[in-house]
């Protein structure tokens, strides 16, 4: 199995790197649902924080602004042990002490405060919409959104032509915003002009 450097990982997911992606989800999700079962969540739970806690990651990264002064798996583990708590208080759970399975940082409060609710649960949304596409879909935007050129598309894709790769490409971006529109749990997110 191969392992990823904390500096491989940080600079795979600033390219939103399909390996990297998968690497971080084998390797530390694991920790992340036990962390979330131990202190009394369920799977789901435990899904959501570490996908919260992904986006905190990623928005940290993209602006420049992440400095690990631990692993990350540490820095990772913090984010969603903080994005738990929050979680147990606003459920007003009882809990004497949470069960800690990892080594923790205390974050500065407002790391978690810089990515609102609301950005976190449209994020969810429109990556579940996007899950929900046909795979070639999802591979073709993908591709799309790492910058490859729609001749190197129309190869990787099997596709007869660049024209044809840039007709799928909008097609399944119309399909994605399409479903994300129809969503009832996303009107709240759009403000209509009237």
């Amino acid at each position: 199995m191969i392992h990823y450097s904390d500096e491989a990982i940080v600079e795979g997911l600033r390219l939103r790197s399909d390996y990297i992606i998968s690497f971080v989800y084998r390797e530390f999700f694991p920790l992340i649902k036990y962390l979330v079962n131990e202190n009394t969540g369920s799977d789901e739970d435990a899904e959501d924080v570490f996908q919260d806690g992904l986006i905190i990651v990623y928005k940290k990264i993209s602006e420049n602004q992440l400095t690990l002064t631990s692993s990350f798996k540490t820095f990772l583990y913090s984010i969603c042990r903080n994005l738990w708590l929050q979680k147990l208080n606003k459920r007003k759970a009882i809990f004497d002490k949470l069960t800690d399975v990892e080594e923790y940082l205390d974050l500065p409060a407002d790391i978690l405060k810089e990515v609102s609710n609301e950005q976190i649960e449209m994020q969810r949304l429109v990556q579940m919409h996007f899950l929900s596409l046909h795979e070639d879909c999802q591979k073709v935007l993908r591709l799309f959104m790492k910058d490859v050129p729609l001749r190197e598309i129309a190869t990787i894709m099997g596709f007869k032509t660049e024209k044809y790769a840039k007709t799928r490409k909008y097609l399944c971006k119309e399909e994605l915003k399409k479903r994300i529109a129809n969503d009832p749990r996303c009107q709240k997110f759009f403000r209509y002009e009237e």
